[in-house]
């Protein structure tokens, strides 16, 4: 039986799990330096990022699964793994001082404003991938993805409402990048400083809760073989 109740947790758990992980208002200031904050760069830099992440997202929920199955790797070891990503890189965000070697490599190579074509050819490295969407997120896109129903009416229900879970991550995405000058200029370094700080606590605690499910799920197949 599919309740509404169920398919609204599950549409939920995309954005709250991935925006943490993926921080696009910590990501904004490279994104910024990218484009060197020109106005059109900026739109079309941000509206190419949003796509290419939707289908990194897509790839990972709905064939993350298959891929590690082709490999023999258990869902709960999936689980944990990717905990222990998500609780490291929040740990390691919680503390940090200075930026990762993503952010300094890009910070380093921008000292002007891009043309067209070069925006585009950034659009997925180093932009997308990995500093937007990289391992942490991809991990945990899997590790959701790995809890789908196996019905098929649950499976597609499930599978839309996740869906639509990635459309709203997206949209967040696009939006913090669209208006990343603006955002930055109204929040100043102090707050944007706070807000990474609040979200890698929260990415630290939603890894830990990933390794608590996929431990007690290994303790479970172990007591009933």
């Amino acid at each position: 039986m599919i309740r509404l109740i169920d398919l609204l947790h599950t549409l939920l758990l995309v954005p709250v799990t991935l925006l943490p992980i993926i921080n696009p208002l910590g990501a904004a200031p490279v994104f910024t330096l990218t484009t060197g904050g020109d106005p059109q760069a900026t739109r079309d830099l941000s509206r190419q990022v949003a796509i290419n992440c939707f289908f990194v997202l897509l790839g990972s929920l709905f064939v993350g699964t298959y891929v590690l199955e082709l490999f023999g790797i258990s869902l709960p070891i999936v689980r944990i793994g990717g905990g222990l990503l998500l609780a490291a890189s929040g740990w390691r965000m919680l503390n940090s001082s200075d930026d990762d070697d993503v952010q300094e490599a890009v910070k380093r190579s921008q000292r002007r404003v891009l043309s067209s074509a070069e925006v585009v050819k950034r659009s997925f490295f180093p932009i997308t991938f990995p500093l937007t969407t990289g391992p942490g997120t991809i991990a945990a896109s899997i590790a959701i993805g790995a809890g789908l129903p196996r019905q098929p009416a649950l499976f597609v229900a499930n599978a839309l409402a996740l869906t639509l879970g990635a459309v709203l991550t997206v949209a967040v995405i696009y939006l913090v990048y669209r208006h990343a000058p603006t955002l930055l200029a109204r929040i100043g370094e102090i707050g944007t400083l706070v807000m990474t700080r609040l979200l890698a606590f929260v990415l630290l605690c939603i890894g830990i809760s990933f390794i608590w499910a996929g431990w007690a799920e290994l303790n479970g197949i172990a007591t009933a073989g």
